[in-house]
């Protein structure tokens, strides 16, 4: 009787298994991919040279500049908005806890459209913007909503406040990712309130805050084409002004898209630098155990 070959002492030969749904699965998606860089290619209705016209036309331009100002201060409103509602939240005193749940519970539960088309018509609830004291009392300031609520500050608004709501849990996700006993060693240590939240505890959040914040970035770069609503000439609104007049949609539409993958690009990399640096810590931590 022929013995084993693990008992003669010879190495076992390792027969790779065939996996046959791999290779039908890949060339499906191989064909799929030679037919639409097929289409991509052939098909004259792209019109790679309007598309290539229009890459740069300065109305195109303008736009992507008014997409990535209007992104920035959202962002930058919409992160202040969402760490006071945070603390709000976390702060323990029930007024607070309460407003800050409304707001959550409002900015969330409406659209973002609705939202913007809201401030845009401000003017029709009210007509003026005044600033004195209420009930009544005499007025220090006016102004007509018409004049003050522009298309880009309806915009603005609108999502900034949008925002903050998903800004709010990210932030208060992250700081409660952060254990208890990393507050109570900085008490010991004499850290004041303030200190312990900028030294200990905000450091230490921001690895679980960036992440989800970098996609609110991506997110509110393809977002702000909702203001095309509100007539403000960003990105897709300058491009729907070119196509309404030339009614070459299909070309100008693949303008904007491709701006906007340039965009998320360049912010996709910018996140991952960003994530790098707040994870670089904890990267230097995992180190090996010794023999």
């Amino acid at each position: 009787m022929a013995k084993h070959p693990a008992h003669r002492g010879e190495p076992l030969r390792v027969i790779p298994r065939k996996h046959y749904g791999r290779w039908v699965g890949t060339t499906a998606v191989l064909l799929f991919v030679a037919w639409v860089i097929y289409q991509v290619v052939v098909n004259p209705g792209f019109q790679w040279n309007i598309v290539g016209r229009y890459m740069l036309h300065p109305r195109v331009l303008q736009g992507v500049l008014m997409t990535c100002q209007l992104t920035f201060l959202v962002m930058c409103f919409g992160t202040i908005i969402g760490i006071v509602i945070a603390l709000m939240r976390m702060s323990g005193v029930p007024l607070l806890t309460f407003c800050s749940a409304a707001y959550l519970w409002f900015f969330r539960g409406t659209p973002v459209l609705v939202q913007l088309v809201f401030w845009y018509n401000l003017a029709s609830l009210f007509p003026q913007i005044e600033i004195g004291i209420p009930f009544g009392g005499p007025k220090i300031y006016a102004i007509s909503s018409t004049v003050a609520i522009s298309s880009f500050i309806a915009a603005m608004l609108g999502l900034s406040l949008n925002e903050g709501a998903y800004m709010s849990e990210i932030v208060r996700g992250g700081l409660l990712s952060v254990d208890s006993g990393q507050t109570d060693a900085a008490k010991a240590l004499g850290y004041r309130p303030f200190e312990t939240f900028r030294v200990v505890v905000l450091p230490q959040a921001m690895k679980a805050i960036v992440p989800p914040t970098g996609n609110q970035v991506i997110g509110m770069l393809k977002f702000t084409s909702l203001a095309s609503i509100v007539a403000l000439p960003e990105l897709m609104q300058s491009v729907e002004s070119i196509y309404s007049r030339t009614f070459e949609t299909i070309p100008l539409l693949i303008v904007a898209a491709l701006w906007y993958l340039i965009l998320v690009s360049i912010f996709s990399i910018g996140q991952h630098f960003l994530e790098s640096h707040y994870s670089r810590g904890w990267k230097e931590l995992n180190l090996p155990v010794q023999a």
